[in-house]
């Protein structure tokens, strides 16, 4: 026997759909933030949003369209905002039936670097169902940390 089985953790954890990506970037933490928090530069720097709309900031809503899916808005509040730490925007149904949380980070790493994470986990009692209908969004997380340490790499 090896180790100890947790059933009721694994089951959870295995019915959760997550993306996450990360990348150093060389660039101060309030740079990165700028960018991150300001929503109608969206479009200027990122090559999977279409637009936002809406203030990022504490407690506020957000609509972010993105070019994976033309048309569809995805409403989200602000539920967690440490300038330059951590962010987090969730949105989903009532009552906790299916919860989308995409979370920011920001860690300071050595000369000046910073480690840049973002991960997006689905949750709830109908997260088994609805996430079958959620495409591979992999390649645009991926894309997503590659636009932001670009634009958060230039000069001036």
């Amino acid at each position: 026997m090896k180790g100890t089985c947790h059933w009721s953790s694994f089951c959870y954890q295995s019915r959760m759909k997550t993306f996450a990506t990360n990348t150093i970037i060389r660039a101060p933490a309030e740079r990165i933030w700028s960018l991150l928090t300001n929503a109608s530069a969206y479009p200027t720097w990122n090559s999977t949003v279409a637009r936002v709309v809406g203030t990022i900031g504490p407690g506020e809503k957000v609509t972010v369209y993105t070019k994976a899916s033309p048309g569809r808005a995805f409403p989200l509040t602000v539920t967690e905002f440490a300038p330059n730490e951590r962010m987090v925007w969730t949105g989903g149904m009532p009552l906790g039936l299916f919860k989308g949380a995409r979370t920011y980070v920001l860690t300071p790493c050595a000369a000046g670097e910073v480690e840049f994470c973002m991960r997006e986990e689905f949750s709830g009692l109908m997260a088994p169902l609805i996430t079958r209908s959620i495409p591979d969004l992999q390649p645009d997380f991926d894309r997503f940390a590659a636009d932001l340490k670009v634009q958060a790499e230039r000069k001036g």
